[in-house]
């Protein structure tokens, strides 16, 4: 079985899932989950009552659902009714079951938490600050990623007014600076520190920290004084920002004869201790 179609285990029971790699996604077996979370003797007939009910009350997540082919009991290959993460969480929610309980409430209570971060910023920060902490990472490495996140958010503020677009243009010049500073693009470099979903400034050392913060906080710098007007302009100058930082990097590998990218991510990193985040 391989990484993009894997099976994941819920209680000892089995949950098909496939990653699609060009979306970045998750997808999961409905029936295998509804089968888990109701019980039911006959999931495929759970599901099908419940989808009609759900299609009944006009439910858009149903809707969208579509099918992947899966390897079934029967070793065949067969066409599944599969739901990203999103979907999924929205269909657990209309499972009358104990089951799904604990993750109707885990919902409700991240949705109050989201307000409350909304009204509030200072608690988002407290939580992340909370979150890395548990995770094992140094207090070093945790200032180092708050800053990331306050650099990134006046790269993509100054992107707001130069007219760039969210989502697909963003993620042009992302990756744009990531390959001029770093040498890979965004998805080669999550590629090569074997990472999917999972946020990729998450898994860098200190020192692939700070070059990308560079590289950003140049490239926000460089618009300022340029004024792009156009797309065409942002990318131009996303890569000046980039080659910025890719020139530091060098120039660092060349005196310390270690590269600085590497395949290192949080689980391999001892992340107790400042050294190896550091990437000494």
């Amino acid at each position: 079985m391989t990484k993009e179609n894997a099976i994941k285990f819920f209680n000892d029971k089995q949950i098909r899932t496939h990653w699609d790699d060009e979306q970045e996604k998750w997808y999961f077996s409905i029936v295998d989950v509804v089968g888990v979370l109701s019980e039911s003797i006959d999931p495929q007939a759970y599901w099908r009552k419940l989808k009609q009910r759900l299609k009944e009350e006009g439910n858009e997540t149903v809707t969208n659902c579509h099918g992947l082919k899966m390897m079934a009991a029967d070793g065949k290959m067969r066409l599944t009714d599969v739901a990203d993460t999103e979907q999924l969480f929205r269909l657990i929610q209309s499972v009358p079951s104990p089951k799904a309980e604990p993750f109707k409430i885990w919902l409700a209570r991240v949705g109050s938490e989201r307000i409350d971060e909304i009204e509030d910023p200072e608690i988002g920060i407290e939580r992340l600050m909370e979150t890395y902490l548990r995770k094992g990472y140094s207090k070093d490495w945790i200032n180092q990623r708050l800053k990331s996140i306050e650099v990134r958010k006046e790269l993509t503020d100054e992107w707001e007014k130069r007219g760039v677009k969210k989502g697909q243009e963003y993620a042009i010049l992302t990756d744009d600076i990531t390959q001029a500073w770093s040498g890979y693009s965004t998805k080669q470099y999550k590629n090569l520190k074997e990472l999917k979903k999972e946020n990729l400034r998450d898994h860098m050392t200190n020192l692939e920290l700070v070059l990308n913060m560079l590289a950003e906080a140049t490239t926000s710098e460089i618009s300022k004084e340029k004024h792009p007007k156009s797309f065409i302009d942002s990318r131009r100058i996303a890569k000046q920002g980039g080659t910025i930082a890719g020139n530091t990097r060098r120039e660092i590998e060349e005196k310390t004869g270690k590269k600085i990218v590497t395949g290192r991510n949080a689980k391999q990193l001892d992340k107790g201790k400042n050294k190896e985040i550091d990437g000494k």
